[in-house]
C-alpha cells in the first residue's frame, strides 16, 4: 500500500483536529484541505484490496506452478499485503477514536 495516502488522511485529521482545537493552521493546511478525504480513504482501501487480489493470484499460480513464481516471491507479497491490510486497521481504529472524541465533545 502506498504510505504517502495514509499520510496524507492523518494529516488531514490532524489539520482538522487543529482546526476543530482553535490552533492555527500550520502551512500545509491549505493544501490538505482541498483534498477529498472520502476520495483518499477510498484508495487507500482500493490499494490494500489490490494487495490482497495480487497475493491471491500469485499463490494460486504457484501452487497450480503455472508460471515461474518463486515461494519468495509470494511469500514476500503477502507480507506487503498483511502490513497494509495491518495499517489500514490502525487508521480506521485512528477514526473511530477521533470520532468518539468529537461524540462526546460538549457543545
Amino acid at each position: 500500500m502506498d504510505k504517502s495516502g495514509i499520510d496524507n488522511i492523518l494529516k488531514q485529521l490532524q489539520a482538522t483536529s487543529a482546526l476543530a482545537s482553535g490552533v492555527k493552521k500550520s502551512a500545509g493546511a491549505d493544501e490538505i484541505a482541498g483534498v477529498d478525504f472520502g476520495e483518499k480513504l477510498k484508495a487507500a482501501v482500493d490499494q490494500v484490496n489490490n494487495a490482497q487480489k495480487n497475493v491471491d493470484k500469485l499463490s494460486e499460480q504457484f501452487v497450480s506452478d503455472q508460471s515461474n513464481v518463486d515461494l519468495h516471491e509470494v511469500m514476500i507479497s503477502l507480507q506487503k499485503a498483511n502490513v497494509s491490510f495491518q495499517s489500514m486497521i490502525q487508521v480506521r481504529n485512528k477514526l473511530v477514536t477521533a470520532y468518539q472524541e468529537i461524540m462526546n465533545m460538549q457543545v
